[in-house]
C-alpha cells in the first residue's frame, strides 16, 4: 500500500503540465506551493508542485505575474518555458484554435487578441509541430515566430 501511496505521489509530480521552475522557489516552480514552502530542498517539493497542480496557481501566477512568477523583463523566456512545459497541451489546443493554454500563452506574450492567436497557430499547426518528434526547441521557435507577426501584436515578446 505504501508503495502504491509512493507511486503516486511520484507520478503526479511527474506528469504535471506545469514547469515554470526557478531557483528561487525551488524545482516545484512559482505558485502557491512556492509561497507556502518555499526552496526547501528535498520532498517538500513534491508538495509544492502537488499543490501548484491541485488549485492552478502556477498557470494563473505565470500569466498575472503573481504567485512569485514575475514575467516582466524576461516574458520572451517565460514564453519558451511556458511552451516547453505545456506541449502536449499546447498541441491539442493549437490543432482546436482555442483553450486555455492558448489564453494563457497569449496574455503571457502580450498579444492584443486571443482567438487571433488561436487562428494563426491553427493554420500553422503543420509548420510548427512537423512530426510528433519535433525536438522541442523547434516547436518553441515555430510558436514564438508565428507570435512575433505584426499583425498578432504580441507586446511581450519584443
Amino acid at each position: 500500500m505504501r508503495r502504491l501511496l509512493v507511486a503516486a505521489v511520484f507520478a503526479v509530480f511527474c506528469s504535471s503540465t506545469h514547469a515554470f521552475a526557478a531557483a528561487a522557489y525551488g524545482p516545484s516552480g512559482c505558485g502557491l506551493g512556492s509561497i507556502a514552502f518555499g526552496s526547501q530542498p528535498g520532498m517538500i517539493q513534491v508538495l509544492a508542485a502537488t499543490t501548484n497542480a491541485t488549485f492552478g496557481t502556477q498557470t494563473f501566477g505565470i500569466t498575472t505575474g503573481t504567485s512569485n512568477c514575475q514575467l516582466a523583463p524576461g516574458a520572451p523566456a517565460a514564453a519558451k518555458v511556458f511552451i516547453e512545459g505545456n506541449r502536449e497541451a499546447l498541441a491539442k489546443d493549437i490543432a482546436r484554435g482555442q483553450g486555455e493554454t492558448l489564453k494563457n500563452l497569449s496574455s503571457l506574450a502580450g498579444c492584443a487578441d486571443e482567438k487571433q492567436v488561436g487562428v494563426a497557430l491553427q493554420k500553422n499547426f503543420k509548420a510548427i509541430f512537423p512530426t510528433a518528434t519535433t525536438p522541442s526547441d523547434a516547436v518553441v521557435d515555430n510558436i514564438l515566430a508565428t507570435l512575433k507577426t505584426p499583425s498578432l501584436a504580441c507586446a511581450k515578446l519584443g
